[in-house]
């Protein structure tokens, strides 16, 4: 049970109302993360202005940004993300293979590779990334504009996840188990397997 109250359509002010409505109008149902971050108004709405503006404007595809999403969540243990992620990266054409890799931080055979790694250092570093690893990512074909959308992911999934972690979300996406082992990877797969 969350920590902190899931606004309803009927407890909504307007504003509330306003916000609601065009998420369900983009993902046809508002998600749990949107109605209890909807305690604050301005939270809400500088959260759905600030991933707005990356999905719409930026360079990274939608693949990508799911990668940074995914891998950002499980360093965090957010579970309401991982399962977010995990669907929405399904819906972007993700594999079940790549999403595992992506939680698992070990994507040496794909081309995701120097995207997941930079990620980790953003966030393991806390932007203090080196200029070994920083030169990696460009030589991987990455641009300026990557590097900064880069950051600027990983901070805002920080915020979902640390938010996720506090109110406790209800989890209204199928959730994935954690990765332990080979064993729980496989479930992982085949949890991500959904097409919701």
């Amino acid at each position: 049970m969350s920590r902190l109250p899931q606004i309803t359509n009927d407890q909504a002010t307007s504003q509330q109302a306003e916000l609601f409505s065009a998420v369900e109008q983009k993902l046809g149902r508002v998600p749990n993360l949107v109605r209890v971050l909807g305690n604050s108004t301005a939270a809400l709405r500088g959260y759905l202005e600030f991933s707005g503006a990356l999905a719409d404007g930026g360079g990274l595809s939608a693949q990508q940004r799911e990668v940074v999403a995914i891998a950002v969540a499980e360093a965090n243990g957010c579970g309401y993300c991982l399962a977010a992620h995990c669907t929405i990266g399904k819906m972007a054409s993700l594999s079940s293979e790549q999403i595992i890799a992506a939680r698992q931080g070990d994507v040496s055979n794909d081309t995701n590779h120097a995207l997941v790694r930079f990620t980790n250092a953003v966030l393991q570093e806390r932007g203090r990334v080196d200029d070994d690893e920083l030169g990696a990512f460009r030589a991987a074909g990455f641009s300026d504009e990557a590097v900064s959308e880069v950051v600027a992911h990983v901070a805002l999934n920080v915020f979902t996840n640390f938010f996720n972690n506090l109110a406790e979300t209800d989890i209204d996406f199928p959730a994935v188990p954690p990765l332990e082992n080979e064993e729980t990877a496989a479930a992982c797969s085949t949890a991500c397997d959904c097409d919701a």
